[in-house]
Formats: structure tokens, C-alpha cells, sequence
């Protein structure tokens, strides 16, 4: 396997460093924008991307962003392609490439994640866009009876083929199963099925003969499902999170990049994690979109005189990440102001 994708991967979960998840789909974006009463237009959309991408100093702490088929095919303002305004900065270009969660035949109230058929010419066209690395998302729902067997395998197959003709295709793959948080199951039944789910991702993982140094694996935290009467505190969730890793995941993927809930706890359940003592054999930082995005797209609001408000207001949430990936995130930050294109942040917390 390349040397070039071991590279990649280990550059994407460099210290202090995480991915901005900016592969929202056409009409996800759209609702979102319709919240806040910003027409959903390619320009608008382009415009949105183009501020989060070049908000000064994020370079520090973003290493990759992942973009989908409209926003790579997009140039700035100046006439870049948005791919090569990332990579200027030193940023790696990414991309979203399968076509969503469909109904699981035959299994109610399951899905399986589809996107194979033409992969691999399309992930030619992305390598040559740009892109050097992957993101493919496989959901999985949680009840006393859900996930079955047989959408645990539907999922786990194609995220193994997906990954196997990204690293064919000398791209990186994100190997995204996450186990949902909706329902009302406890944090020990997140756990139970989240383990089941990982036992299943790398014994398909290995069948299909990808090697594990050149992936990245994004599983979803352990945590309480949003409805549940009890829900788990940081602490909890931490403790939990990094047994499940340590039992499931093998020591040669480079890192795990943790999903993202509502942006400050996200923040907390990231620093926790990382602030615990034992073996991590991987690196542990974050692939976040809306607990990165929320606050710039509120800033922004869809007007241009608020475009450097919205970069500072990225800067600081991914300022904010960067010190929970090195366990030296605290609360106070979120009261300082961005001071953007000074490279001594970090710095800055490991004094602390």
C-alpha cells in the first residue's frame, strides 16, 4: 500500500489537528439556511463554504475539509477551485461520496448506506479534482430489537468495499459507522451495539483486504439516546467511549475521529476522552460539521458585511476542538476572543 495514503492519514489526525465536516447535501444545507431565512441559492451556498474555508489562521487547526459533488466542482470569488483554496493553505481536500441512507428491504425500520455502483470511476474524477481522502457514512438505528444482524452486515460490506476502492484509487477512507443517537436506549445499550458494530466493520475490513494504516475510522461516541430518562454525564461517556475503542479497534489505524453533538459538549466529551490515563494507541481528535459550523452560519446569517464575524466564529470553535484533541480544552476559552493568523494558540493552552 502507498507510503503516500499512510501520510495522509497520519497528517489528517496530526496533533492538535481535526476535520471540518462541510459535505452537507444540497437540501440538508437548504434547511438549514431556510431556519435562519438565508435563500439556498449555488452562489449562497458558495459563498457559505468560501468563509469557512478561508477564515485566517484555521489552518492551525484544521487539517482536512471534507466537501461534497456541488462544493468541489465550486470556485471562490477570485476564481479558484475551492478544492486548491485548501490546499494553499495546507489543508487536504475530501470528499462525501456515498448517496445516503435508503430503506433496508425487507427490515423496517432499517437502512442500508448505498453508493457503489460507479465508485470507482467517480473517485478517479475526485483524485483528480483534488481530493485525497474519503467519507462514506453507514447509520445505524438502536432499539431493544434494532440493529439486525443482517443490517449490520449490509452496512459493515459496503463500507469495506467503499474502502477498499478509495485506497485502490490512493485515496484515504473515512470508515463512518455510527450507531445514532435518537431513541430512548441507555448509554450501556449504545455500547452493546456500538462494539457489535466495530467487531463487524474490521472483520469486513479485513475480508476485503484494506489496509488499516491507511484509514481513519469515525465512529460515534457512547453516549444516551436523546430520549432517555438518564442520561450519561462526560465523565460517563468518555469512560465508556475509549473502553469500546480499546476492545474493537486495532492498534494499527492511525486515528479515531469523533462525531459531533451540540458544539461546546462536543467540545467537553472530546477533552475528557483525551484527558483520560491508559493506552491510546490511536490518535483521538474530531470530525465535526455542524458543532464546527452553528455558530459561523448564525454569525454569517447570509450577509456579507457578517463574513469576517463568521470566520472568526469558526476560528474559535476550531481553536476550541484543537485543545480537546490535546485534553486542554476548558470552558474559559469560549470567552476568548479569536485573534486570527497568530500561530501561538496552542501554545497558549499547554501553558495553562
Amino acid at each position: 500500500m502507498s507510503h503516500d495514503l499512510e501520510s495522509v492519514a497520519l497528517t489528517l489526525v496530526a496533533d492538535g489537528k481535526g476535520i471540518l465536516a462541510a459535505d452537507e447535501t444540497v437540501p440538508t444545507l437548504t434547511k438549514r439556511f431556510d431556519t435562519l431565512g438565508i435563500q439556498s441559492t449555488g452562489q449562497s451556498r458558495r459563498t457559505y463554504r468560501e468563509m469557512l474555508f478561508t477564515s485566517p489562521g484555521a489552518a492551525e487547526f484544521i487539517s482536512g475539509v471534507i466537501l461534497q459533488d456541488e462544493t468541489i466542482r465550486q470556485r471562490s470569488s477570485d476564481g479558484t477551485p475551492l478544492a486548491q483554496v485548501l490546499s494553499k493553505q495546507g489543508i487536504l481536500p475530501g470528499i462525501k461520496v456515498d448517496t445516503g441512507a435508503k430503506p433496508l428491504a425487507g427490515f423496517l425500520g432499517e437502512t442500508v448506506t448505498e453508493g457503489l455502483d460507479g465508485l470507482r470511476d467517480r473517485l478517479t474524477g475526485y483524485h483528480g479534482m483534488g481530493a485525497r481522502f474519503a467519507k462514506w457514512r453507514a447509520v445505524i438505528h438502536v432499539t431493544d430489537a434494532l440493529p439486525s444482524p443482517a443490517c449490520v452486515s449490509a452496512n459493515t460490506h459496503a463500507l469495506a468495499r467503499y474502502a477498499a476502492l478509495c485506497q485502490e484509487q490512493n485515496l484515504v477512507p473515512i470508515v463512518e459507522p455510527e450507531v445514532l443517537m435518537d431513541g430512548s436506549h441507555s448509554i450501556e445499550r449504545c455500547e452493546e451495539v456500538t462494539g457489535t458494530v466495530l467487531h463487524a466493520v474490521f472483520n469486513a475490513l479485513f475480508e476485503q483486504r484494506v489496509a488499516l494504516e491507511c484509514m481513519l475510522l469515525k465512529p460515534n461516541m457512547i453516549i444516551s439516546g436523546k430520549e432517555c430518562a438518564s442520561q450519561a454525564s462526560v465523565g460517563e461517556v468518555a469512560t465508556a467511549t475509549l473502553r469500546c475503542l480499546r476492545r474493537h479497534v486495532p492498534a494499527a489505524v492511525p486515528g479515531v475521529l469523533s462525531g459531533g453533538q451540540e458544539d461546546r459538549l462536543a467540545s467537553a466529551h472530546l477533552n475528557e476522552i483525551n484527558r483520560l490515563r491508559g493506552a491510546k494507541p490511536w490518535r483521538i481528535s474530531f470530525s465535526y460539521g455542524r458543532a464546527l459550523q452553528d455558530h459561523a452560519l448564525e454569525t454569517w446569517h447570509g450577509r456579507d458585511d457578517n463574513l469576517e464575524a463568521g470566520r472568526q466564529a469558526l476560528h474559535l470553535r476550531a481553536r476550541c476542538n484543537s485543545a480537546a484533541s490535546l485534553g486542554q480544552y476548558t470552558h474559559e476559552m469560549e470567552a476568548i476572543p479569536a485573534i486570527v493568523g497568530t500561530p501561538s494558540h496552542r501554545r497558549e493552552w499547554r501553558d495553562d
